[in-house]
């Protein structure tokens, strides 16, 4: 068992972030902090990415504080898959500020526990960090920052469980090929739904279905828009609501590969079938569609489950968020969310890991000017 101030749960884009931050504060890994990951190596989410996904074709990676992605790429890498170039970076970040990461440690729960660690009854003195390993971490405050990539998101639909093609989700998706001589339907409104479709539609058929219909976008994404974006969604967990869709906010942005999809017919969308059949979907007004393959590209919900026993959300599903940047959960102020709401995105996860940084130590009376 290890005791710190703060323990920091994932070690993507927000969790790093976070723990640069820590470490500006004057605050020490291993002693006062310790960042856990459950993956095998750097990365976060990113070493996942199916191959495909390039740095020409990814939405941007933001520079992570205080180093730049650029610095790390070797001269003409802008086709480098994501997977390997992001995950990259990482593991130098982690070595150039000594962040010390505990590798493969999958947290299962974190609940109150009292000083003499019997209880997990009411508000305790300590959170008590339980692993799949030996190890149970105890602490006085916690970041959270395990993203979403962990909790695909498929809604049920009547006859899913007797189709008897394959069913997959974003996260699952590896190469266009393996769909070759197949008829896809693809379900889903945002960018990976849409980038994925236009990548399948040049090796089979394709059919693509979305709750509500697409907006595109033919303009430039300005920062004032993303401005606009991110306040929307915090004024949502703000008020207890849940975050929301971000493309529902922005738009689908229509470049040049998705206008000559559309030129293809690849973008004709339907909405939603109705159900699903052994062989295929059929919508409400008898509309049949064969297919072998049904691609589930709707989405991700929070990574949350392990903090259920801290009875954060409240009865609307979300949980309403204080702080300077909406990172601070306000029935509980000893836990932080990043990646989490406003700060989904990779820049505002940067910008997140330092108010929750700064609040939290600030809180707990760790700060440098407080010791």
């Amino acid at each position: 068992m290890g005791t710190f101030d703060i323990v920091v749960i994932g070690a993507g884009q927000a969790g790093l972030s976070a723990g640069y931050h820590l470490r500006r504060l004057g605050l020490v890994p291993e002693r006062d902090f310790v960042i856990v990951d459950h993956a095998p190596g750097p990365g976060g989410a990113w070493q996942f990415r199916w191959p495909s996904l390039t740095l020409t074709t990814v939405n941007r990676v933001h520079d992570l504080p205080g180093m730049s992605f650029a610095e790390t790429l070797p001269p003409g890498s802008s086709s480098a898959p994501a997977a390997t170039a992001v995950p990259h970076y990482y593991e130098l970040y982690e070595k150039r500020f000594d962040l010390r990461v505990r590798r493969q440690v999958s947290v299962r729960v974190v609940c109150d526990r009292t000083a003499d660690g019997q209880s997990c009854a009411g508000r305790g003195e300590v959170l008590q960090v339980e692993t799949d390993s030996a190890a149970t971490l105890r602490t006085r405050g916690l970041i959270n920052g395990t993203g979403t990539w962990e909790h695909p998101f498929i809604p049920r639909y009547p006859g899913a469980d007797g189709f008897a093609g394959r069913q997959l989700h974003t996260r699952d998706y590896r190469s266009p090929d393996e769909f070759a001589g197949k008829h896809v339907i693809v379900v889903g409104g945002g960018i990976s739904a849409v980038q994925l479709l236009d990548e399948i539609s040049r090796v089979t058929s394709t059919t693509w279905v979305t709750r509500t219909e697409p907006r595109w976008r033919e303009t430039p994404f300005t920062e004032a828009d993303g401005r606009a974006a991110v306040a929307a969604v915090e004024d949502r967990v703000r008020r207890g609501l849940p975050p929301g869709s971000v493309v529902s906010l922005t738009g689908l942005p229509l470049d040049d590969r998705l206008r000559g999809a559309r030129d293809r017919g690849v973008l004709d969308r339907l909405p939603m079938f109705e159900r699903i059949e052994p062989t295929g979907v059929r919508w409400s007004d008898g509309t049949f569609q064969p297919a072998d393959v049904i691609l589930w590209a709707t989405g991700f919900r929070s990574s949350l489950d392990h903090l259920a026993p801290l009875r954060l959300r409240g009865p609307g599903g979300g949980i309403t968020m204080t702080g300077r940047l909406a990172t601070q959960v306000a029935v509980d102020p000893r836990v932080h969310l990043i990646g989490y709401g406003p700060s989904a995105s990779t820049i505002g996860a940067n910008r997140a890991g330092r108010a929750a940084a700064r609040e939290l130590s600030d809180y707990l009376g760790i700060s440098p000017d407080q010791r």
